[in-house]
């Protein structure tokens, strides 16, 4: 199958080389000419506009975006005049569901399809496959069935759940890697929550490691003043912890175990102190859905909040209240502060 893909960075790029592995056609284009270059040496058709891209493509049309959630609008606004009746446009980034909405009804006076695919799977994902998580019509869906299956990890990544044995022989279930999960909207509302999962999970081993490597604070010297609450039981906490060790040991049977945990013991096996990072955690905006979902719907998300909020603490974001905290501390009880 011929598509186009737009936007080549660390997911694109990869995306396009794996669809190309399994014998489809890309077209490509970046505002940067390297990776289309770098691309075109792989056997993908260059394109060097958005009008050149669909030009290059045969219609009926599939054209997916791999883009920063901030400039889909301009790039579809950009790519529709070059468009015809019953061509698609995918976005595969992670928009907002609602955005999916707007666009899929402002497109679809003008005979245009519109397909919101969550795409998971990051930098593994040319190697391993990426889980797609798809909302739209399902005639445009269905088109695009080749590319998904080509995207995806396949039957094959995981041993099937008892009792599904029938829905694989069918070849239709999220054993394939792939699921329409519903209308417009629905792709990307199921990454969404996915990602704020994925925040939660992320904050809970990161927290649950740094009490094990804090768990030999009872051999430190403490402080004994107003200002220091005292160890209780410095006794109790005289641990030296390999925490490399003990991520490793986890990927072994524990109930903890997953690829996030598999990631985190790769990383700290060969940077156990982290010393290379900063700590400063981004947020791409799905956490933020999700908890405004969670706020729409009246459902209790506490542990996907507070892990958003972690993730805004890290870069600073609470030094003012740090600070105002310590001013009504020394305003009432004269209290000063000790040095880090």
């Amino acid at each position: 199958m011929q598509i186009g893909i737009v936007g080549l960075g660390r997911m694109g790029s990869n995306m396009a080389r794996r669809l190309m592995a399994a014998g489809h056609e890309c077209v490509v284009h970046d505002i940067h000419p390297d990776p289309v270059q770098a691309l075109v040496g792989a056997g993908a058709r260059g394109a060097a506009s958005l009008a050149e891209l669909a030009q290059q493509l045969q219609a009926p049309r599939a054209v997916w975006l791999m883009l920063p959630a901030a400039v889909v609008d301009g790039t579809i606004e950009a790519l529709v005049p070059h468009l015809q009746r019953e061509d698609i446009v995918i976005d595969g980034g992670n928009s907002n569901y609602r955005d999916d909405l707007r666009r899929a009804a402002a497109l679809a006076p003008r005979g245009l399809h519109y397909v919101d695919v969550g795409t998971s799977g990051g930098v593994w994902g040319r190697d391993v496959g990426y889980c797609l998580m798809v909302g739209g019509e399902p005639q445009a869906v269905g088109r695009l069935e080749p590319i998904f299956g080509a995207l995806a990890p396949g039957v094959d990544a995981a041993p099937p759940t008892p009792g599904r044995a029938e829905r694989v022989g069918r070849g239709v279930g999220a054993e394939r890697g792939w699921l329409h999960c519903g209308p417009s909207g629905a792709g990307h509302f199921v990454k969404m929550v996915h990602n704020g999962i994925e925040y939660g999970l992320m904050a809970a081993y990161a927290e649950g490691l740094d009490i094990l490597r804090h768990a030999g604070i009872g051999k430190d010297t403490h402080a004994a003043d107003a200002e220091t609450a005292p160890l209780a039981d410095p006794e109790a906490y005289r641990y030296d912890f390999d925490i490399a060790e003990i991520t490793e040991l986890w990927r072994r049977g524990s109930v903890v175990r997953s690829w996030l945990l598999d990631l985190g013991a790769h990383a700290l096996l060969h940077d156990p102190q982290l010393d290379d990072l900063q700590g400063r955690v981004a947020d791409s905006g799905e956490g933020r859905w999700t908890l405004e979902a969670a706020i729409d719907t009246g459902t209790p998300a506490p542990v996907l909040a507070s892990a958003l909020f972690a993730r805004f603490a890290s870069r600073g974001r609470s030094e003012f209240a740090d600070r105002l905290l310590s001013a009504m501390r020394r305003e009432f009880g004269g209290h000063e502060e000790r040095k880090a």
